[in-house]
């Protein structure tokens, strides 16, 4: 299972506030079957196969086009672990074990 992070802004819009892109964003990944998604501050965190997983980014960087933007910059990480399987609660906790050593 891929954990990906993604961060997506939306230029040239005529106005500072974001937030209406991000609700559509946020809409456009209810769409995308096969992944859970966490809205952050300053971004989203996707989770789910690869294949679905680039499908959600696509949804993502698309939606602000839709909405009128005429121009979209984003930033995507991708954790892709095979070794074994991972996920963003497995990792949290991972990192709260080792706090309380």
């Amino acid at each position: 299972m891929a954990i990906a992070e993604i961060t997506v802004i939306p230029v040239g819009t005529g106005s500072t506030s974001l937030s209406s892109y991000v609700a559509g964003m946020q809409k456009a990944l209810e769409s995308v079957e096969g992944i859970t998604y966490e809205l952050t501050a300053m971004g989203t965190i996707i989770e789910g196969p690869l294949d679905r997983l680039l499908a959600a980014v696509q949804a993502l960087h698309e939606s602000p086009f839709e909405a009128g933007a005429q121009r979209v910059s984003t930033v995507l990480k991708i954790d892709d672990r095979r070794d074994k399987p991972s996920s963003v609660a497995q990792k949290l906790q991972s990192v709260r074990e080792k706090l309380q050593v």
